[in-house]
């Protein structure tokens, strides 16, 4: 059977493989068409700089970046990476606290102030993500 086919195939005409070829061109064609008219100069998809930990600070505001309990947002950025140590076990939030000098009760309402701020205020969540991340 694949020797009838390929008699089958011979008698195609020449060129019609390089039909999609001819489509392709035709459309990379209309794009830039379509770019030049629209005025179309960046990718779709633009690579976008993260804010600098101060630009953060200054869009959560003043009353966002209050201690809780006596712990700065920057102690709380430490512990949380302090627990990279214990590969991110998060039981040992209040042992890394404690090497810090933060007394056990204060973390404890620090880490659910914090946890609070971070899921009720964007600005506050890109900062500490820019300063957790060391930008």
């Amino acid at each position: 059977m694949g020797l009838l086919k390929t008699m089958k195939d011979m008698t195609r005409p020449i060129g019609t493989e390089f039909r999609g070829l001819a489509q392709a061109e035709m459309i990379r064609a209309n794009v830039a068409r379509y770019q030049s008219a629209h005025r179309i100069d960046q990718p779709a998809v633009a690579c976008i700089e993260p804010p600098s930990s101060a630009q953060t600070a200054a869009a959560a505001g003043a009353q966002l970046l209050a201690p809780i309990a006596g712990v700065t947002v920057d102690q709380y950025v430490r512990v949380c990476k302090g627990i990279a140590a214990y590969n991110y076990d998060q039981s040992m939030l209040p042992i890394v606290a404690a090497e810090l000098g933060i007394a056990a009760d204060a973390w404890a309402m620090a880490a659910a102030g914090f946890n609070a701020r971070v899921s009720n205020s964007p600005a506050f969540a890109r900062h500490f993500n820019a300063l957790y991340r060391g930008c």
